[in-house]
């Protein structure tokens, strides 16, 4: 199996996993930005799948383009995805909590 994957070539599985992150990045930073804004949005069902909608087809798009009809670089670019995921949870917990009064 390692050598298959490295036949396939270290720099696609770099990119795949590159990419992911930057998917990871996008959806979840998304998904951050869409629960702050929830409690002053006009219409909070439509922003939340609206952008449920966007984050989910943009990252499987990556997915898709990344992948190239590989299941390798599709795993490599998950485990990007999953890797910002734990980064960004960790550094959202600890952010201090901004308490806004109106």
């Amino acid at each position: 199996m390692l050598e298959h994957i490295l036949a396939m070539g270290v720099p696609y599985m770099l990119m795949a996993f590159l990419a992911g992150m930057g998917a990871g990045v996008f959806y979840f930073g998304g998904l951050w930005w869409t629960v702050r804004r929830l409690p002053t949005a006009r219409q909070p069902a439509l922003l939340t799948l609206g952008s449920f909608l966007v984050r989910t087809g943009l990252s499987l798009a990556v997915f898709y383009v990344v992948s190239g009809g590989h299941w390798e670089r599709i795993l490599a670019s998950l485990l990007g995805f999953m890797i910002m995921r734990g980064f960004l949870v960790r550094r959202v917990r600890s952010a201090p909590a901004k308490v806004t009064t109106n």
